[in-house]
């Protein structure tokens, strides 16, 4: 499943700052928006630059991969080759099986060529993160260590109902998206039904409906417990795509207000990258020209 990685990384570009601190033991002030010049074409999960001019990379990766020290290594250098600047690294670790990757890379003569910090996120401190007044750090606390799960959701579960309905409604697909990574899809759904105004408005969600709706009918199959999760699963991963586009319309709505019909032809006529790429720089974007003519 995929749909954490941009869940993720939009929840940290727009407001986590203490699960940031956690990180890089400092404050990002600006996200830089590059890719490497390399053949693969690499890119970044996310690069940032504190206050004193430092940068930061923060990789995600929901998988053991046994290979990550050669990417760290070629995003190090080619972040040096690009900004005249070397990263400070950190692999953040969102997977459910034990991490178990390199924290650096050695030649075969056994000298260091780099090394980056490896974070397995269920190490951070959740009630830290539950404890702060920024819905994107409630959130990520979901994958980090908390003493009760179930009493964690339901505060973030209260706190998406208290929102506008704009960022009610992108909250709550975040939160099922990551709520996936950790099995507790059907923690939320119970947490939801108990807030009336929040369920109404998930069931009207043409992304996030149908999923509870097609968990609830393979629930009466195979029972209401496995078939609501392996529904919400089903569903994350069939419409990442067209999730992501409609968050992504949420998103420039509340900013911009109603979406013009040369926007929304131009929103279908792009890719997951692209797409992606529009929501990390929404944020800064002064209108909806600016956004999707450049």
């Amino acid at each position: 499943m995929q749909d954490y990685d941009a869940a993720l990384k939009l929840l940290f570009r727009r407001a986590a700052p203490r699960a940031l601190q956690l990180l890089s033991g400092t404050s990002i002030v600006q996200w830089l928006d590059v890719e490497l010049p390399k053949a693969q074409n690499l890119r970044m999960d996310l690069l940032g630059e504190d206050e004193n001019g430092k940068l930061h990379h923060i990789e995600l990766q929901s998988r053991n991969d046994q290979d990550i020290n050669l990417r760290m290594g070629e995003y190090k250098l080619g972040t040096r080759r690009l900004t005249g600047r070397f990263s400070k690294q950190v692999v953040l670790y969102v997977g459910e099986a034990p991490m178990n990757m390199p924290s650096e890379l050695v030649d075969d003569d056994g000298d260091l060529l780099a090394r980056y910090r490896l974070i397995d996120i269920r190490e951070l401190d959740g009630e830290v993160l539950l404890a702060s007044p920024h819905i994107s750090d409630n959130l990520i606390a979901i994958l980090a260590r908390l003493r009760d799960h179930k009493k964690a959701i339901r505060a973030i579960v209260a706190k998406i109902a208290d929102l506008p309905e704009g960022q009610r409604h992108v909250a709550g697909q975040q939160l099922s998206i990551l709520a996936g990574l950790r099995r507790l899809a059907l923690t939320v759904k119970d947490e939801v039904n108990k807030m009336p105004i929040m369920l109404e408005d998930l069931m009207e969600n043409d992304w996030f409906g149908p999923m509870i709706r097609q968990g609830l009918e393979q629930g009466l199959e195979q029972g209401l417990e496995q078939g609501l999760e392996q529904g919400l699963e089903q569903g994350l991963e069939q419409g990442r795509a067209e999730g992501e586009q409609r968050l992504l319309r949420v998103q420039i709505q509340k900013r911009f207000g109603p979406i013009p019909d040369w926007a929304n032809d131009k929103l279908k006529s792009l890719s997951a990258p692209e797409i992606e790429a529009l929501g990390e720089r929404i944020f800064d974007a002064q209108s909806i020209d600016s956004l999707l003519k450049t």
